[in-house]
């Protein structure tokens, strides 16, 4: 009885650990605001926010990704493109999410829903445009995967060591799509507010029409409780896209600037 007792003390210890080690990075209420560069006439603007909604009369937390161009670059190509997640509050698991892509004249409009419950091996799909499918586990989407890595690999209180890889399964553009993080270590970037310290990821990219190498983007993460995206770099055949934050609301907590 008394090693009974001792292993279930062990068990509960170990699990308080884990959850105090997965810290909440995000709130309703967090939004980011960006800057977009690309060559002498490229420009676009890109949020992502996340705030308390209902689905099916269900709670949720919806988060939303939208970019446009702006000023020229609007004239010439006239891009709208916005992503959205309804993700549950008590598993970081999205519930249902939209894909609502406007590229000059190219439309493109997706609902996906998840049942993450049904099943205790996998995931069910429902695709407003290719029907039903079986997936992993866990199944992700392209938005709230952002969420699910700040929380459970950057909040996770285990100190990331450069080259070592994170790996998430997410659902984009109705087939499964694997994002693959590479840590390259810490980075001070100059952002609006001042200097502050990153991490730095490189998502693995297929080599092909686009990117040249694997580490053709680079994405910089706070070094704080936050862990904030604040730059996203792409490097493609043609140039380079600049994504800079020049926002930001609702933090749990102030960004740790080192020099303003």
């Amino acid at each position: 009885m008394r090693k009974k007792i001792i292993i279930l003390v062990l068990i509960l210890t170990a699990g308080m650990q884990r959850l105090d080690a997965q810290k909440q990075p995000y709130m309703p209420g967090e939004k980011v605001t960006y800057q977009i560069r690309y060559g002498p006439v490229g420009s676009g603007k890109a949020s992502i926010e996340i705030n308390e909604a209902s689905y099916r009369s269900e709670p949720v937390w919806h988060a939303r990704v939208s970019g446009q161009t702006t000023g020229l670059a609007d004239v010439i190509y006239k891009v709208r493109d916005t992503y959205e997640s309804y993700i549950d509050p008590q598993t970081d698991l999205p519930v249902f999410c939209i894909r609502n892509i406007q590229e000059g004249r190219y439309r493109k409009y997706n609902e996906v829903g998840f049942d993450q419950r049904s099943r205790s091996d996998s995931t069910l799909v429902f695709s407003d445009l290719s029907g039903n499918h079986t997936a992993p586990k866990g199944l992700l989407d392209i938005v709230s995967c952002f969420y699910w890595f700040r929380k459970y690999y950057l909040a996770s209180g285990v100190t990331p060591v450069p080259g070592e890889t994170y790996e998430m399964t997410t659902w984009f553009a109705d087939e499964l799509y694997p994002i693959i993080l590479k840590y390259k270590g810490k980075e001070v970037i100059r952002t609006r507010g001042g200097k502050i310290e990153c991490h730095r990821f490189h998502p693995v990219t297929e080599v092909g029409r686009v990117f040249q190498t694997e580490e053709d983007m680079t994405m910089w993460f706070t070094a704080d409780e936050n862990f904030l995206p604040v730059k996203i770099r792409f490097d493609i055949f043609v140039g380079a896209f600049h994504v800079d934050m020049t926002s930001y609301e609702g933090l749990g907590a102030p960004l740790s600037f080192i020099e303003k």
